[in-house]
């Protein structure tokens, strides 16, 4: 059964449903179907775009693992990790360091989960976070994870807030207010914005990062996120949707594009601190990549294979430059009390 036809029997049965709801549905559906990555798919995540991304994170794991002292039992885990092509670039330079955790997947597609064996035979895969080890350093990597996780959104109007729902129009989908006044705390606390702001939360962002600092500060450890959004809060809409490298409405054909949101790193980074972790960044991932010499990695890289120099020059270029994926994609790290400041960083408070 199509997500559609799912989304459409809820909605002829209960009326409009909630944004996150319709979001959770369209993007399971499509996640379990297909494997949405590289030039055939409907996008390219920077693990694809060249070895280099992940090498870095590798490095920086390793380094930060490292001057904890090289702590025994540690363990990998990525969140979403695609075809795991980043888990097996930071696994390679992570053994350089001696640095070799076993790794773990939190992952619900069976393809994808079939893509990541071929790379990983040994891994350990997890429906959720619950299911990860209980003891020994946590070292979580979310690429492009927190962006797929549903949203919900108010919008101010004459009468009060009111939450966006998904209502069927014939045979299409589109988004309403809720008749009646959202009592949503975050919607009731911003005080007063004009009729048609729209104020957007996760939920859903907010109780995983959360379970995840949780272990971490039990544990020991860092989660690394790197993702699209913004630092501080704000208003509008970011969802959006992908399908075959392009821009098509969020209500059109539910399930067979990528649905995604803004990340809002001040409330995580705020979620991550009430467990005494420490907050490093955000920082823009460009930046990052640069401190971390990536630069260095490109040119060692091009000495090694000549005729792959423009190729390496171009996925450079992609993954740093503010135009492309440098300035939009921030990185933010949280560590257990103990560890180290990451490398990477400009301190200061988001």
């Amino acid at each position: 059964m199509s997500a559609a036809h799912i989304i459409a029997e809820r909605i002829d049965q209960e009326g409009p449903i909630a944004l996150g709801d319709y979001m959770a549905i369209a993007n399971q559906h499509y996640y379990a179907s297909k494997d949405p990555l590289g030039e055939e798919g409907d996008f390219t995540t920077a693990p694809e775009i060249s070895q280099m991304f992940g090498e870095v994170i590798g490095i920086w794991l390793a380094d930060l693992w490292l001057r904890k002292g090289a702590p025994g039992h540690c363990h990998y885990v990525e969140l979403g990790p695609g075809r795991g092509t980043l888990a097996a670039d930071a696994g390679r330079a992570m053994a350089k360091f001696s640095c070799t955790p076993d790794v773990h997947f939190v992952e619900t597609s069976p393809i994808l989960r079939a893509k990541q064996a071929e790379l990983h035979p040994d891994a350990q895969w997890h429906d959720d976070i619950a299911g990860l080890p209980t003891q020994g350093p946590l070292l979580v990597v979310a690429n492009e994870f927190f962006d797929a996780l549903p949203v919900e959104q108010f919008v101010a109007t004459a009468a009060g807030w009111r939450q966006t729902r998904v209502a069927r129009e014939r045979s299409s989908f589109v988004s309403v207010a809720d008749q009646d006044t959202s009592d949503d705390s975050a919607a009731t606390a911003i005080g007063q914005f004009p009729e048609g702001t729209i104020l957007e939360r996760s939920p859903v962002s907010v109780e995983l990062v959360g379970a995840i600092a949780d272990r971490i500060a039990r544990q020991g450890g860092v989660l690394l996120l790197i993702d699209y959004g913004y630092d501080r809060p704000g208003t509008g809409s970011t969802l959006q949707a992908i399908k075959d490298h392009m821009p098509i409405s969020p209500f059109d054909s539910p399930g067979t594009s990528d649905l995604t949101a803004h990340v809002d790193f001040h409330t995580l980074a705020n979620i991550m601190r009430t467990r005494l972790l420490s907050i490093h960044g955000p920082a823009e991932q460009g930046q990052w990549l640069k401190a971390l010499g990536i630069d260095a990695r490109a040119n060692s890289l091009a000495a090694a294979e000549p005729k792959q120099a423009n190729n390496i020059t171009a996925a450079l270029h992609r993954l740093t430059h503010v135009d492309e994926m440098g300035r939009l994609f921030r990185v933010m790290a949280a560590t257990a009390l103990g560890w180290p400041d990451p490398e990477g960083f400009t301190y200061g408070e988001i």
